[in-house]
Order: C-alpha cells, then structure tokens, then sequence
C-alpha cells in the first residue's frame, strides 16, 4: 500500500484523526499552547487564564476543555498532542496522567496497566 492510497478519513475507534480539517478547527487552540514555548506565556495564562484564551481566540468548546484540563476534548476541538504537551506541562500533568484520560482509568490503574504489561 503507498501513502497515497491511505484513506484519511477511516475511522479508528477511540482516535480523532488530525488532519487539515482538525488543523484549522484546531488554529487557535494549537496557537495558544505553543506561545506556553516561554515562560512568560505560561505565567500569564495562570494568572488570567480566561483573558489569555481571548486573546488567542478560542471558541467555547476549547475554553471550556481548557477549564477542565480535559485533555481529550482538547484534541476533539482540534489540538494536536505536540502543542497540548505543553498546556499539560503547565498543570504538571505527566504523561501517564494523559494517558489515563484517553483511556478513561486513573492515573495509578494507568500505570499499573503499563506495569502488567511489562511482564
């Protein structure tokens, strides 16, 4: 099978594919976590985290994902892992933290998970 034969659209259970669609649903939301690049971004979006998300745009959904620190529906309003990481930093939420949210478990069942599966 070459790239171009790959179906882009294919639905994976579980996954949001990130795509040109999801890209630009996802602009404003990526934006403002890659701003989270400097120190200064960061400190200001925890001392006034609403002002922050207008500055950049977000529509209520990533708002409100924002506000929940809800990981999955950051990705279903359009954010892309690489940029979230960074919003995640700032909560000092790890990446078995991540993890545990896509898979709907706790952090300590997400772990154990990963420490059976290493047997």
């Amino acid at each position: 099978m070459e790239l171009q034969d790959l179906d882009h659209h294919v639905h994976i259970e579980g996954t949001t594919i990130f795509d040109g669609e999801m890209a630009m649903k996802g602009y404003a939301l990526n934006k403002m976590c890659f701003s989270f690049n400097k120190a200064v971004a960061r400190d200001a979006y925890l001392a006034d985290p609403e002002a922050y998300m207008e500055k950049f745009g977000l529509n209520e959904d990533q708002k409100q994902a924002c506000r929940d620190k809800n990981v999955l529906a950051m990705i279903a309003a359009g954010g892309n892992i690489y940029y979230l990481a960074k919003f995640a930093g700032i909560f000092k939420l790890s990446v078995q933290d991540v993890g545990a949210q896509q898979t709907g478990m706790t952090t300590e069942e997400f772990k154990e998970k990963l420490l059976r599966q290493g047997d």
